[in-house]
């Protein structure tokens, strides 16, 4: 599979549903459970994790699908 290269970034948004979740729980393992993160970091995580220029897409894909929570007031992310 393409989807992530040989130092772990991810190369593409795939288009399957399946491809998506396998992603997803790739970047999910970037961040340590019981520690909050603000979204600055999140998304530099997440740059540093893919190769296609799309850290929102990421943190949002991460957050609707309920790999990452957050506090609207603080903007805190935790992963869950």
């Amino acid at each position: 599979m393409d989807l992530i290269d040989a130092d772990g970034r991810v190369t593409r948004w795939p288009r399957k549903r399946e491809q998506r979740l396998i992603v997803l729980d790739h970047l999910a393992a970037l961040f340590e459970r019981g520690r909050s993160y603000p979204e600055k970091e999140i998304n530099e995580i997440l740059k540093a994790g893919h190769l296609f220029g799309d850290w929102a897409l990421l943190r949002r894909e991460l957050f609707e699908s309920g790999r990452l929570d957050r506090d609207a007031k603080s903007g805190l992310y935790w992963r869950i």
